[in-house]
Order: C-alpha cells, then sequence, then structure tokens
C-alpha cells in the first residue's frame, strides 16, 4: 500500500468515526413509559439502522444507489442523502413516497417528480399513479436503500411503498437494504385483520389496523409470507436498530407527516383515523391535528375549532365552518400509551349523539370500510355494539396473526 493509500484510509476512517459519534450522541432518547404515567428522557438511546454505518456502507461500495427517503431519513442531524454523499456514494436517484422528499404535500395530494435543488439528484414520485418503480425507473440501480420512519398503522402508506420498492426490485434483482427505525405505536396490537375484498393502497396485506412491528421487522414478513406478486422473494438486508425494543417510546425527532406534529398525535392516530370514512373532523386545518375532532352540528360540548386551509391542509374537512366536540390535548403520552388497544368510544359516541340529530356520519364512498379493512364495524357501529363487542370479533383473527408476527420479531 503506497502512502497516498494509507493517508486516503486514514482519512475515511476518522470521517466515519465522527459520523458514527455525531450520531450516536445527537439523536433523541429513549421514553420509558412502564416508569411512570408522564414519561422520563431516560440516558440510553435509540441507534436507528440509518445511523449505523459500518454494517451497510461496505454493502454500497462501488455500486450504484438509489434511495427511498423522505424528510424523517435523518442520521445524526444530517440527511441520509448529504451523509451518503459525503461518503462518495454513487447515488443516481432519489424515490419519494407519500407527501414528497421534504414531506410538506397534503394526504393524497398528488406528488410530482423532479430535480433535488440541493444534490440534483432526479426524484422520482412513488405517489398518484407511479407507486411501484418501473423497470425503467430502476435501469442501472444496483442497491436501494429504503429509510422512512413508519409509524406502525396499516392504513399508513409507507409500508405499501415498501411493499412495492421490494417487488419492483425483486422482479429486477437490485439488492433492497432496510434501514430500521422504531415504531412508535409497536407496543400493542389491535383491530380488525385487512380482508382480501377491501385491499387497496392504505391496506395491503392480511395485518390487523396496528401490528406491533418495526417496517424492518414488517419488510421480513412482506418476504417471509410471500406477499410479493408471484411469491418473488426480494434480497432483503434489514440494518436493525440498537438498544431499542417493542417495549420502549421513541420520541420521533421529524414529524413523519404533516398532520402527525407530536408523540400525541402519533398515539391517537391509529383510533381517531377511522373518523376519515365519517363526516367528523379530526383537526385537520388546524395546529391540533389528530388530537381534536368535532362536527358542525355536535351541541353537547364549549369546545370549538376552526379548520382553514393550510400547509399539509390545503382543504380540510368543514373548512371555515365552527366545529363543536372535544380537546384530547390533556391526554398525556403516558396514559395513551398505557392503554395499549384502539379507542372506540371516540366514534362509538359521535356516531350515537349525531344520529340522533338526524346528520349523515358516514361518507358515502366506503373509505371506513377500507381503512378498517372490513364491512364489518360500519354494522357494528350501526347496530349499537359495545367496544368490548367489537373488539371481541377481532380475537381469533389477532391471536393468528400474532404467530405469523413472531417469526419476524427482531427486538423481542
Amino acid at each position: 500500500m503506497t502512502f497516498l493509500d494509507r493517508l486516503s484510509t486514514t482519512i475515511f476512517a476518522f470521517l466515519l468515526f465522527f459520523l458514527f459519534a455525531a450520531c450516536k450522541y445527537s439523536d433523541k432518547g429513549v421514553i420509558d413509559y412502564k416508569l411512570d404515567k408522564q414519561p422520563v428522557l431516560q440516558k440510553s438511546t435509540v441507534i436507528v439502522g440509518a445511523q449505523r454505518l459500518g454494517m451497510y456502507h461496505p454493502m454500497l461500495a462501488g455500486k450504484k444507489v438509489a434511495a427511498v427517503v423522505n424528510q424523517t431519513s435523518i442520521v445524526g442531524g444530517s440527511h441520509l442523502i448529504d451523509t451518503l454523499l459525503t461518503l462518495d456514494v454513487q447515488l443516481t436517484k432519489i424515490f419519494a413516497p407519500e407527501h414528497g422528499f421534504r414531506g410538506e404535500a397534503d394526504a393524497g395530494e398528488k406528488v410530482n417528480s423532479g430535480v433535488d435543488a440541493k444534490t440534483k439528484l432526479p426524484i422520482v414520485s412513488l405517489y398518484g399513479k407511479n407507486k411501484k418503480p418501473s423497470q425503467e425507473q430502476l435501469a442501472g440501480v444496483d442497491v436501494v436503500l429504503f429509510d422512512i420512519q413508519d409509524v406502525g398503522v396499516r392504513f399508513y402508506t409507507y409500508i405499501s411503498t415498501l411493499h412495492y420498492v421490494m417487488e419492483a426490485c425483486a422482479e429486477a434483482g437490485i439488492t433492497v437494504i432496510v434501514l430500521d427505525r422504531p415504531n412508535p405505536n409497536a407496543h400493542y396490537i389491535d383491530g380488525p385483520i385487512l380482508e382480501k375484498e377491501f385491499e387497496s393502497f392504505i391496506g395491503m396485506h392480511p395485518v390487523p389496523v396496528v401490528y406491533g412491528m418495526t417496517i424492518g421487522e414488517y419488510a421480513a414478513m412482506i418476504n417471509g409470507e410471500s406477499w410479493l406478486e408471484n411469491g418473488l422473494k426480494a434480497d432483503l438486508t434489514v440494518v436493525e436498530c440498537k438498544h431499542y425494543t417493542h417495549d420502549t417510546f421513541y420520541d420521533l425527532p421529524v414529524k413523519p407527516s404533516p398532520n402527525l406534529p407530536n408523540a400525541r398525535s402519533i398515539l391517537l392516530y391509529p383510533s381517531l383515523c377511522f373518523f376519515e370514512g365519517t363526516t367528523v373532523s379530526v383537526g385537520r386545518g388546524t395546529n391540533k391535528q389528530f388530537q381534536v375532532y368535532g362536527h358542525p352540528s355536535f351541541g353537547l360540548s364549549s369546545y370549538a375549532f376552526t379548520p382553514k386551509s393550510m400547509a399539509g391542509a390545503k382543504y380540510p374537512k368543514h373548512e371555515g365552518k365552527v366545529c363543536l366536540g372535544y380537546d384530547l390535548q390533556n391526554a398525556t403520552v403516558g396514559s395513551l400509551l398505557e392503554r395499549k388497544q384502539l379507542d372506540l368510544t371516540y366514534i362509538l359516541n359521535m356516531h350515537k349523539e349525531l344520529t340522533k340529530l338526524d346528520e349523515r356520519f358516514f361518507n358515502e364512498n366506503n373509505f371506513l370500510e377500507k381503512l378498517a379493512g372490513t364491512a364489518s364495524l360500519r354494522k357494528q357501529i350501526i347496530a349499537g355494539m359495545s367496544e368490548n363487542e367489537i373488539r371481541a370479533s377481532w380475537s381469533n383473527g389477532i391471536a393468528d396473526f400474532k404467530i405469523t408476527r413472531a417469526k419476524y420479531l427482531k427486538y423481542d
């Protein structure tokens, strides 16, 4: 080895050491919800997959790399794309999920492809008509890195994007590396199992609404259960987190989408999102998204909010109308974590009160069925079944799913 070779190797080693150190100590800590109803920040820290550069950087050497990333793809305060470019990784393009590369688009809003102004890399949208990378878009790519913060709910579309990326890469013989991140809703499993007739981009797999797995574990399950088209298997590597279990709650350093601004909203999201299939607002168009809910005709509460057009909610439900309802901001993160199940009282009570007023409650587009993954929930609500009765109807499906899930767990 020449002197220049030794010098280059030394510089590279120092650079990696610096990056590891920055990653290890700059991220947020672990919250152990068992200790107290008011979570306490602990000294130990979760090290997410993206921070473990030594595990996956060697796999990128000499390879042409594409990355599926968004605003949550952070490594020690820097975006993963910037970190990889610093390490001279041959990045060829960026694939962006729902909400876009910067995470600013509304839910359901079309995301256009383009060029990143900073890096000049092409950005290919994987939302809208082009949900699955084409073979042309993957041409010349050797490895696809997937690094997106999920929230562990079936109708949150990042796991659907993961499915299509894995499928396209399996067809093209391209390696997929998933950089794992914690799931803030990994501490419980609940909800009806998706039925095949209700498969859509907001629900592609026979899993409960809340499935209790990280996105890396979920990727392994997609592969292992042969859910890819024609039973294909992706060449998959999962770079695991460190200092993490399903019983620790990770305070996300970046909001995963425009309308999930904090831990409270993320924990309430699985339960409140059923309202998206009804005429009830969940606070889109306010600064309390998924922390309030209400309706213009609801008169049993003094709490009011008025949805307005804003970034991340250009056309919110009941825009400009005063909605009366409930403010859930008094619910502590600790108390929400302790519940460990979906809360159906929100939708059951609102249905009961609004139908008394002869108000239309369910939307006519069957969106509730897509969210729930079954036609049963609407029928159960209309029939006046209790929360316990409804939950009992899920028990067999959940028990079967837990057996499947256990095969792919990496942290318990």
